[in-house]
C-alpha cells in the first residue's frame, strides 16, 4: 500500500476509486480526518488530508503525530506528502514541481517527537537526509514518464504560518541556503523518519515569495488556489504514474 498525504489544493485525490473510509484513534488524539481506501490502476492507496477534508485546519494546528501514527498503522510501504510552497530560489516559479531533498526547520511550540515522556527512553534518529531516497528517485522516475517537468532537489525551509513571510524573512532563509518555503514540512518529515516511514515531498510552488518574481510588495492570495488548481493536475498526473 502506498500512502498520500494531501495537502492545500489536494484535500481530495479523483483519480482514487474509493473501496471505503476508516475513522483511526491513536495515542497522541485525532488525525485530520478518515483515511481514505482505494485503488489507482489496481495499487492500494490509503489518502489522507493533511488540512481536513474542508482544508479547515491551519498549518500549526494540525495533528502531526496523529496523522503520521494513523497511516503506520496501515503499513504503507511508501508515503507520499504532497504540499503547497512559495519559491524563494528565481527558477521555482508558479506551477513547478519539486522533490526537496533538504529540510530546515523554524517552526515552533509544535509536538515535534513520539520519544517524549517519562516513560520514554532519550531517543535520537539520524536526520542526515530527511528524505527517503528510494521514494524520491521513484517520484522523478514517474515524472519522466509522465512527462512532467520537475526538479530535482532543494531546501524546504519550514515555517510557523499560518501568516505568509515578510520580505526581511525570505531574503533570511535564502542566505540560510533555502529554496522554497512551507508552513507543513515540519515536524511531518521528523515524525515521519521516528516511525521508520519511507517519505518524501512533492513540493508544488504556488507562489513566488514575498519580495520574489512579481510579488515585490504584495503577494496575492486570490491567484495562489488558481496555480493550485491547474498544478495539481500535473501532481495526479505524476501519481498515477508513481502506481501504474
Amino acid at each position: 500500500m502506498i500512502a498520500i498525504i494531501g495537502g492545500s489544493g489536494l484535500t481530495q485525490l479523483s483519480c482514487l476509486e474509493i473501496s471505503h473510509r476508516k475513522n483511526i484513534s491513536t495515542p497522541y488524539g485525532e488525525p485530520s480526518g478518515p483515511l481514505t481506501f482505494g485503488k489507482i490502476y489496481n495499487q492500494d492507496v490509503v489518502f489522507l488530508a493533511r488540512h481536513g477534508h474542508d482544508h479547515s485546519i491551519p498549518p500549526h494546528r494540525i495533528n502531526y503525530r496523529a496523522n503520521l501514527w494513523a497511516l503506520h498503522s496501515v503499513k504503507p510501504i511508501q508515503v507520499i506528502a504532497v504540499a503547497a510552497v512559495g519559491g524563494i530560489r528565481e527558477d521555482l516559479t508558479p506551477g513547478s514541481m519539486v522533490i526537496p531533498d533538504q529540510i530546515i526547520d523554524y517552526t515552533y511550540g509544535r509536538e515535534f517527537t513520539y520519544f517524549d515522556g517519562v516513560d520514554r527512553p532519550v531517543t535520537h534518529i539520524d536526520f542526515t537526509n530527511p528524505y527517503s531516497q528510494v521514494v524520491r528517485e521513484a517520484l522523478l522516475e514517474a515524472a519522466k514518464k509522465a512527462s512532467e517537468p520537475i526538479i530535482d532537489g532543494g531546501v524546504y525551509a519550514a515555517t510557523q504560518g499560518p501568516r505568509l513571510e515578510t520580505a526581511a524573512e525570505i531574503n533570511r532563509l535564502e542566505r540560510d541556503g533555502a529554496d522554497l518555503v512551507g508552513m507543513t514540512g515540519m515536524p511531518e518529515t521528523a515524525l515521519a523518519r521516528e516511525l521508520g516511514l519511507n517519505y518524501a515531498t512533492i513540493a508544488v510552488v504556488a507562489n513566488s515569495a514575498a519580495g520574489r518574481g512579481d510579488n515585490v510588495d504584495t503577494i496575492p492570495l486570490e491567484e495562489i488556489f488558481a496555480v493550485l488548481d491547474k498544478a495539481m493536475v500535473g501532481v495526479r498526473n505524476v501519481l498515477e504514474h508513481m502506481v501504474n
